[in-house]
Order: structure tokens, then sequence, then C-alpha cells
């Protein structure tokens, strides 16, 4: 089992109601289940950190429409989702980093977007009023055209 599996199969455990967990962002945990999950997996050096609200993420206007499931075999109550691949696009241009941009181009690779669909991701997208974001998003939606336009 690995890490992301071990950490989704312990926090199902102790939640008592079925609970959506959208992987980045909007999660609809209950703060018990949480704690005690953090808990269960602290000797391992597992834990779960970094939950946002969708205020808080690049995400496109319809972001909540197009969330994928993920299959995990016996969860009984979490119910996890995640963005659709052009609004993870959107998340890992929160801030600048290497891999981000990384996955960004991995991400890429698998679709066939053109220029036109990528400035109408980039053009649509909620940025919070977060300067930080702001400023990542603004960098990062540069370096995105300047690679683009490198193809």
């Amino acid at each position: 089992m690995n890490h992301p599996e071990k950490i989704l199969r312990t926090l199902d455990a102790h939640l008592a109601k079925e609970t959506r967990l959208i992987l980045y962002g909007r999660a609809a945990l209950d703060v018990n289940a949480f704690e005690k999950t953090n808990d269960k997996l602290k000797s391992s050096g597992l834990y779960i950190t970094h939950l946002f609200t969708e205020s808080q993420v690049i995400l496109s206007p319809s972001w909540l429409d197009q969330i994928e499931p993920i299959k995990f075999l016996g969860l009984q109550y979490l119910r996890p989702f995640r963005p659709s691949v052009g609004d993870l696009i959107l998340t890992k241009m929160m801030r600048i980093d290497p891999q981000d941009r990384s996955d960004i181009e991995f991400l890429l690779s698998h679709l066939d977007l053109s220029t036109r669909q990528i400035e109408e991701l980039i053009a649509t997208a909620r940025v919070p009023e977060i300067t930080e974001i702001k400023v990542a998003f603004e960098k990062n939606s540069h370096w995105l055209f300047e690679k683009f336009s490198e193809v």
C-alpha cells in the first residue's frame, strides 16, 4: 500500500458518514477524523496537511462540475475526487516551483491543447486575492506561454 492510499484508508476508518474529499482543495472533512488520522499515522511519519477551500486555490469557474472520481476499493465513507487536468494545471501555478512546473509540462504532454485553449484556461482562471499567488500565477503564465511557443 502506498502512502496516499494509507492516508486515505486511515481517514476513512475514522469517518462516521459519507464524506467527499477533493484532493487538492475543498475537502469536506470532520475535524475529529482529521486529527485522529494524523495521530494514527504519526509513527509512520505520514500526515494530512494543506487543506484549502476553493477560494484559496486557482481554479476554473466550472471546476466543481468537472471533478473526476478516484477509485479506491474498500473505502466505506470517503469519496475521493480530483480536479480535471486543466484545473490541476491551474493549481500547479500557485507557486513558482520546479517540481510544479515539471508537473505542468507532464500534464500538458498528455493533452492536445492549442495555444488558444491554454490562453482561455488562464484567462478564465479564478485567482485568489493573495499577493503571492497572484504574482506566481502571472510569472507561471508567462513561463507557460514561452515554453509552449518553443514547441
